[in-house]
């Protein structure tokens, strides 16, 4: 964890008005976002001042000032969050400080909505959670060890797109549930797809979040 801060980015908030003129920064661990300063998910940490005036402009979708280090040096963007952003806080205690460090996490409509309007969000791709998840959210007639094939014909077809993000690898897929019916349906006519030979529930593989995170660290 030495020089930890180094790898941190930070988000800057000003607010000028006739008389006053404020500019609040705080540290964040994690963003992913789309073009047109979109942003999906952002994640800082900071003082109880600080969060709660952040959280107040989250809610008004006001411009937010984000840097990080990139790996050809710092990148700047301008953030917004959108309508209707969804504000989740948390408290972290750290042994020795007198006051505990306000966690703010906020989550954009878009990424609520994440597979049902044809784009599909992963905050650290994997080809196996992908099709797990696109699997789960569209409601598919679905096997595991279909994915591989699926995750194939999607990248072919350039629908599977890295995403701008920092403590993260992100990445969306650009496809509907119709869209996957019909793939699904021309792998099992070119039986590049095939049916078990027994009727019976369908495993899917087991993982919790923190294993997801600790394989997504770990690849890093």
């Amino acid at each position: 964890m030495e020089n930890a801060h180094l790898r941190l980015g930070q988000l800057e908030f000003r607010q000028s008005t006739d008389k006053i003129s404020t500019t609040l920064r705080v540290h964040c661990d994690c963003y992913m976002g789309e073009e047109e300063e979109r942003g999906l998910l952002l994640s800082i940490f900071g003082g109880d001042t600080e969060i709660a005036a952040i959280s107040a402009a989250v809610a008004a979708n006001s411009a937010f000032a984000l840097k990080y280090p990139g790996e050809d040096g710092e990148i700047s963007l301008c953030v917004r969050m959108g309508e209707n952003a969804a504000n989740m806080r948390g408290t972290i205690l750290i042994p020795g400080m007198s006051h505990p460090v306000r966690h703010l996490v906020v989550v954009s409509q878009t990424l609520r909505q994440n597979g049902i309007d044809g784009s599909t969000y992963l905050l650290n791709y994997s080809p196996q959670v992908a099709w797990a998840l696109m699997a789960s959210v569209m409601g598919l007639p679905a096997r595991p060890e279909w994915g591989s094939w699926v995750i194939d014909q999607l990248d072919l077809q350039h629908r599977i797109s890295p995403l701008t993000g920092f403590g993260c690898n992100p990445y969306s897929i650009r496809v509907t549930r119709d869209e996957l019916l019909n793939t699904l349906s021309r792998g099992v006519r070119s039986t590049d797809l095939s049916f078990p030979d027994t009727n019976g529930p369908v495993p899917w593989p087991d993982f919790t979040v923190r294993d997801y995170f600790q394989a997504a660290c770990s690849a890093v």
